[in-house]
Order: structure tokens, then C-alpha cells, then sequence
């Protein structure tokens, strides 16, 4: 079967719970798109109020806490929020990936200290780390144990590669800017990592597929021949397809491929979106002439206006609602669509953090391809 931009474009949505919101609890909808990326505290909240019909973000609060779904340095060596049956997988998957970004790295080079010696001090953290511990106390205990180091220290290695999840430290969304580690509560897998791998294929396409090889190694960071044999041991459960250029796709048989002409209703997404940077080709949702404009070269991805499935814009948090800067010119209809969304969404921050993403704001200044700006209130 060939898939036209288009089909793909709606396949991923329908996937990532795009098309239409969906009435789920918190951890179930995180397993459902599979991974929410979180560097910013509030990315995942707003992933999931754009997903979830009547989220509670109460809800996601209480399953960070009580372990029902986890943030750690998994993909692209980058802090995601899972569900905690994927975590234990999709770490094994990453280990080697997570272990070398750190250890052939020259700030770890710099620090003169053996990689065995940075690995044995992975036990005695884990006990330590048993209850919440800063990155103050966890740079004391390495200290103890081999001495003064050059920054950034071992722990600064130990807490990308090692077990360790983020424990919640309270504010408006769960984490703040002083970040908290506890041991992944959770038996670590050891040995062949070719099943956690095939695992974590076979989940990245029921929340992005169809993809490529070169799409899989994009969201995952695995290497091509590591995806590539993945992907020949799991012959007869992935089938092959033709994207618009003639290119082979993989999927998994009988997933949802809706229909193309299927409407998608506006949404404004929150910076670092899952759904812009699961793909190699991300034109699917994000056209190219767009991409350095939302995807900025320091790794900075600007909250976007969603429109008939495509990214149109940016948003940010202004003195009285919402701005919403259009890229090309957008009907009347879609005004108002785009004004409800952000009235609800100004409603949804009002109670814990009205000017999300403030610091970020300085990116409208800085030549941002905006055809026409409004400012939609509530």
C-alpha cells in the first residue's frame, strides 16, 4: 500500500489522540502515545490536556507520585515520561545508548576517573537514593567515596546512564527547577537487550507509525544497524509499506490508518511536543519551510497552533489570554476554533502557572515568519 502525506499525517494523529480528545485516566493515556517528552515540567500536563477529554491534572500529579507513570532520561538521551510498565523495558533498550553519551563524553574524559570506578559507585547510589535525594547531596556522596572531581562531576554522568527517575518535588507541576532522584523502583533487566529493543520498536509504531528506519533511530537514538536487526528478528510482525516518496515504511498489522479526509481539530501544543520529533521526516505534521522557524538550532521547540493537522503557527502566554502568531493565512472559522482552544487552555493554566513558557518569549523577536497575530482571551 502507498500512503500519501496525508494518510500519514492522519495516522499519527489518530495515534498520538489528536483527531479527537479521548476520556482516559492519566497513565493510560501516557501509554497510549507512548512517551511525552519533558524537559519543562508542564510539557507533559499540556501533552495530555490536548489528548484527554476532561484531564485532570490532578490526576497526572497523583500518578507521578505514586510511581503509575515515571520521568527519566530514556530516548534520545532526553527526560520522557512513561508508564511504568514501559520504563523498565525502554531503559534496558536504551542502556548502552545512555551509557556511552556519557562516558565517551568530554566532560567525563576530562574528569580522569575509570569508567569501572564511576560504575561501581551505581549500587551504593541506588541504596541511597531510596528516598528523594537533590543533586546537591548525590554530588556529596560521590565526593565522599573518590574525592573532589573537575565540574560536572560523576554524578552528572551516573544519573543519565544509571536507574534512577525523577522524584516528584512538588510546585505546579510536579517537578521544579531543583530536580530530585530516586532508584527506578523496578528490577533493572540485564543481559541480551535484543527483546527490550524490539519492544520498544514495536511501541514507538503504535504511537507513530508507519516509519522508516531512519525515523525509528530518530526518536530512539539507536543506532541503524541496531534498529535493522531489530527489525529482521521481528519478521511477520511488521509489515512493509510505501511512503509519498516511493520509500519503505514499517507498521504493525491492523493499526489504525484512518481515513485521510477525516477531520483534525486545531490544538495548541506545548513546546517539545512528542509529535514533532518522533520522525526524521517530520513533514507529515510539520512542513519543512516551518521547521527552523518552530525547531530552533539551540534544540528549542516552540509551542505550535495545530491546524487541519499541520503545524500553522506559535503560541505564547501574553497579559490577557493567549497570542497566537499564524504562518499563512487562516479562515475566520479557524479564528474561532483556535480562540476556544486557547480560552480553555487559559482556563486550564489559571490555577497553577498563567505565563507557562515566559522565558522562552524571546523567539517572537527574533524573525519568526508571522503572517498575523491575535491575542485570543477568555
Amino acid at each position: 500500500m502507498a500512503l500519501t502525506n496525508r494518510r500519514l499525517n492522519r495516522a499519527t494523529l489518530a495515534r498520538q489522540l489528536l483527531l479527537r480528545r479521548e476520556r482516559l485516566a492519566a497513565a493510560d493515556a501516557v501509554g497510549r502515545v507512548v512517551a511525552l517528552q519533558s524537559q519543562e515540567p508542564v510539557s507533559p500536563y499540556l501533552a495530555l490536556w490536548n489528548r484527554v477529554d476532561g484531564f485532570d491534572s490532578d490526576e497526572l500529579t497523583r500518578a507521578y507520585a505514586t510511581g503509575r507513570v515515571v520521568k527519566a532520561t530514556l530516548m534520545r538521551i532526553t527526560l520522557h515520561t512513561v508508564r511504568d510498565d514501559d520504563y523498565p523495558r525502554f531503559r534496558h533498550a536504551m542502556a548502552a545508548s545512555l551509557w556511552a553519551s556519557r562516558v565517551y563524553d568530554r566532560r567525563f574524559k576530562g574528569l580522569g576517573l575509570p569508567v569501572s570506578a564511576a560504575d561501581g559507585l551505581v549500587p551504593g547510589l541506588l541504596a541511597f537514593t531510596e528516598e528523594p535525594r537533590s543533586n546537591a547531596d548525590l554530588d556529596e556522596w560521590v565526593r565522599d567515596r573518590i574525592g573532589d572531581l573537575p565540574a560536572p562531576g560523576a554524578w552528572w554522568a551516573l544519573r543519565t546512564y544509571g536507574p534512577f527517575v525523577h522524584a516528584p518535588t512538588g510546585g505546579p507541576w510536579a517537578f521544579g527547577p531543583r530536580p530530585s532522584y530516586l532508584a527506578a523502583p523496578f528490577s533493572d533487566l540485564d543481559g541480551d537487550t535484543g527483546p527490550s529493543i524490539r519492544y520498544l520498536i514495536r511501541r514507538y509504531l503504535e504511537g507513530f507509525g508507519p516509519a522508516s528506519i531512519a525515523d525509528i533511530a530518530q526518536f530512539t537514538l539507536l543506532r541503524r544497524p541496531v534498529v535493522r536487526e531489530a527489525l529482521t528478528a521481528m519478521a511477520g510482525t511488521v509489515h512493509e509499506l510505501s511512503g509519498p516518496d516511493g520509500g519503505e515504511l514499517l507498521d504493525l498489522p491492523n493499526a489504525v490508518l484512518p481515513d485521510p479526509d477525516i477531520p483534525a481539530p486545531p490544538r495548541l501544543l506545548g513546546m517539545w511536543d512528542s509529535v514533532l520529533l518522533a520522525h526524521a521526516d517530520r513533514s507529515r505534521i510539520l512542513p519543512p519551510a516551518y521547521r527552523p522557524h518552530v525547531i530552533r538550532q539551540n534544540g528549542d521547540v516552540l509551542p505550535t497552533l495545530l491546524v487541519d493537522g499541520e503545524v500553522a503557527g506559535v503560541w505564547r502566554t501574553v497579559e490577557g489570554g493567549i497570542e497566537a502568531g499564524a504562518f499563512h493565512p487562516l479562515p475566520m472559522k479557524v479564528w474561532r476554533e483556535l480562540a476556544a482552544e486557547a480560552a480553555a487552555l487559559a482556563a486550564f493554566l489559571a490555577d497553577r502557572e498563567p505565563a507557562v513558557y515566559r522565558r522562552y518569549g524571546h523567539w517572537w523577536a527574533k524573525g519568526l515568519p508571522i503572517h498575523e497575530r491575535r491575542v485570543l482571551g477568555p
